[in-house]
């Protein structure tokens, strides 16, 4: 049996704030999220061994690379600390968790640093579009013709639904208003203080335009500035560390469960080898019952909730049914019935997700992993579920290429 991994707290910075227009920069993000995280959790740098970064354009939009060098630049007392990066598109900060978690079961460290970051709104939005789209799919052989490619190729995902197993538009907005809700109750939602009127969530093209095909405006996650971090260690950092601060062992959210999958780099080739097959992505459904039979999890309708990769409403619609919430294809059932609303049976994106809270491409696998470790922990505040014990998470890079999935309890 692998060695357990502990979460220690961590941080994440406010989606709303654009850092270029308040005069910073990348590390601006990078040190305000490793400052908050070392307050936050009570650490001090000596207590860090080693550290892993989750990003994917950083070069592209800010022309920097090499990140593992500012935690030192942050503060001279990392000089000397081993830290990498890790690049897997909109999954990129679970493959630097999973790497965390490799190393810690290991037996190589006993506490690791995992912050994920992006930035992404120094740029006009049509040049972050195409920033994203061509290096997180096959660049060159993929949506080149496309204004918008990723709205453009999870509209290919509704529209796959809607050959195998019928869509209606309603379910997908109802994603989308349930994600915009939540993220009102979400201090660091970059949608918290967005109006809506009823117009905002129908088939009306000026209140919700039409981006690309089946996607309009309210089914896309947000561009957005960010970081997060969190504080991974063994059993015996974490016992040492709850008992220094008065704790116990079995109050600190552990990740119980993972599964990590990755297909073919384009959309198509994917879907084309799931015909005549139940899942769209079984890819997909594998890396979440790898995440929950390691788990000891039977079901998903175990978990107290699931904060999932929302980049658009079709993609929250498939990891319904991929978490097996539902039948394939009857995702639209667990809407209608409520499962996934706040106070459902399952609330999925209490945070309010990619849609409502925003998604900063390398900082969202970290901020899940932070959002389900404080749901677990009774620290989520205003969008706490209530009595929740075990949360499920779901990461995706790309057109579902690389795909993470996570359990993590308390006790």
């Amino acid at each position: 049996m692998a060695a357990s991994v502990f979460v220690l707290g961590g941080h994440q910075t406010d989606f709303a704030r654009n850092f270029a227009r308040e005069g910073g920069d990348l590390f601006s993000i990078f040190d305000e999220t490793l400052k908050g995280g070392m307050d936050a959790a009570n650490l001090e740098p000596a207590e860090i061994e080693r550290a892993h970064v989750g990003n994917f354009t950083a070069e592209i939009f800010c022309n920097q690379g090499h990140l593992g060098g500012f935690f030192a630049a942050s503060d001279p007392r990392f000089s000397g600390m081993p830290a990498s990066r890790h690049e897997a598109a909109c999954a990129s900060g679970s493959m630097a968790m999973l790497s965390a978690m490799a190393e810690i079961e290991a037996g190589r460290y006993g506490m690791i640093a995992v912050l994920g970051i992006e930035m992404m709104r120094n740029v006009p939005g049509a040049q972050a579009a195409a920033n994203i789209g061509g290096p997180a799919m096959w660049s060159g052989r993929e949506c080149t013709d496309v204004k918008y490619p990723w709205p453009h190729i999870f509209s290919e995902l509704s529209d796959e639904y809607d050959r195998r197993y019928g869509l209606k538009f309603e379910h997908l907005a109802e994603i989308a208003r349930i994600n915009f809700d939540n993220g009102k109750r979400n201090p660091n939602a970059q949608t918290r203080s967005w109006a809506f009127t009823d117009a905002s969530f129908t088939q009306d093209d000026v209140a919700n335009p039409v981006i690309e095909g089946r996607t309009r405006k309210q089914d896309c996650g947000q561009v957005s500035d960010g970081g997060a971090i969190v504080f991974l260690a063994n059993e015996e950092k974490a016992a040492a560390y709850a008992k220094r601060r008065g704790g116990r062992l079995e109050d600190l959210p552990r990740i119980s469960g993972w599964g990590h999958r990755t297909a073919h780099i384009s959309y198509a080739p994917k879907v084309e080898a799931s015909k005549g097959q139940a899942y769209i992505f079984p890819h997909v459904r594998q890396a979440i019952t790898d995440a929950l039979g390691r788990a000891g999890v039977g079901q998903a309708a175990e978990l107290n909730g699931i904060e999932t990769h929302d980049c658009f409403t079709s993609t929250e619609y498939m990891a319904i049914d991929h978490f097996g919430l539902t039948a394939p294809g009857e995702s639209w059932k667990a809407i209608e019935a409520g499962v996934i609303a706040r106070n459902g049976s399952t609330p999925i994106n209490p945070s309010g997700g990619l849609i409502g809270l925003g998604h900063p491409v390398g900082a969202t696998g970290v901020r899940m992993m932070l959002d389900c470790a404080k749901q677990v922990t009774g620290k989520a505040g205003d969008y706490q579920v209530e009595g929740a014990r075990r949360f499920g998470m779901l990461n995706i890079g790309g057109s579902t290429t690389t795909v993470a999935s996570f359990v993590v309890e308390r006790g």
